[in-house]
């Protein structure tokens, strides 16, 4: 179940996905909420599985980081969402970027594939980007979006039902 629509979650997301991980009081002085506020909203991402607390030692000092997300097909609408104006900052900020980060690898195709098909690419792609999921933080590596979507284009003409097959 995604987490309800609020816009404060979908910064908290964010910058999480620039940090490994941040407080509710960095967060707050990050996006100029307060940390009571930024600390109810991580926990209710938390409670949805999008969050988790981070174990310290100070037990004075809560962390969160992003938790894995579930492998499947349906990453969610505010998944999506997130990725779209992701994307759309990093092309209005890209010029600002490093030498070596300004370029991105954004491409699109169209394929011709069959439901087995469509099924093995995206298997082949999951394991390909699940090697670099799972990689620890480097000093030069940063949280890189990552987005796949494989589905049929359909023909732009409403239809109750799918094309027939010839």
């Amino acid at each position: 179940m995604p987490p309800p629509d609020h816009p404060i979650r979908g910064e908290l997301l964010d910058l999480l996905r620039e940090r490994d991980t941040v407080t509710a009081t960095e967060a707050a002085r990050q996006l100029g909420h307060s940390s009571g506020l930024c600390s109810f909203h991580l926990r209710q991402l938390a409670r949805y599985g999008y969050v988790e607390e981070v174990d310290t030692s100070d037990g004075r000092v809560r962390p969160w980081r992003l938790t894995r997300a579930p492998e499947g097909p349906d990453l969610g609408l505010l998944a999506r969402e997130l990725e779209d104006e992701g994307y759309r900052r990093w092309l209005q900020q890209k010029h600002t970027a490093p030498e070596e980060w300004a370029a991105d690898e954004a491409f699109s195709s169209v394929l011709y594939l069959d439901p087995k098909e469509l099924s093995e690419v995206g298997a082949q792609i999951r394991a390909l980007l699940a090697k670099y999921a799972t990689r620890e933080p480097t000093p030069t590596a940063r949280p890189v979006a990552a987005v796949a979507r494989l589905f049929p284009l359909l023909p732009v003409e409403e239809r109750t039902s799918w094309p027939s097959e010839s």
